[in-house]
């Protein structure tokens, strides 16, 4: 027997599929448009915070790759324009890598 009613987070990933088969799906052709991508897509995850009012925490925020549902789709594409930068353009990306 099929069910009608999904799930709330089933109906969430469908919703940002297309977003991230498009991510995916990108291809670099351009040096200009690596280069934009890399400085743009942050390297590392950033950190959850803590935010506190008289020694007591008042709001806590979850890092930013929980809370983005294309987070991986982001890093494999800065990936992809590294390497592109890296293979094709022959930079050197060791700037890019901190």
């Amino acid at each position: 027997m099929t069910t009608l009613i999904q799930p709330p987070q089933q109906k969430t990933r469908k919703l940002w599929q297309p977003l991230q088969q498009w991510l995916r799906g990108l291809e670099i052709k351009e040096e200009a448009t690596a280069r934009r991508i890399v400085k743009l897509i942050p390297a590392q995850c950033p950190f959850e915070r803590e935010i506190k009012l008289l020694g007591r925490v008042i709001l806590r925020i979850p890092a930013m790759c929980k809370l983005n549902p294309c987070y991986e789709q982001l890093v494999e594409l800065r990936f992809r324009a590294l390497c592109f930068l890296a293979d094709t353009c022959g930079e050197d990306i060791t700037p890019y890598c901190t």
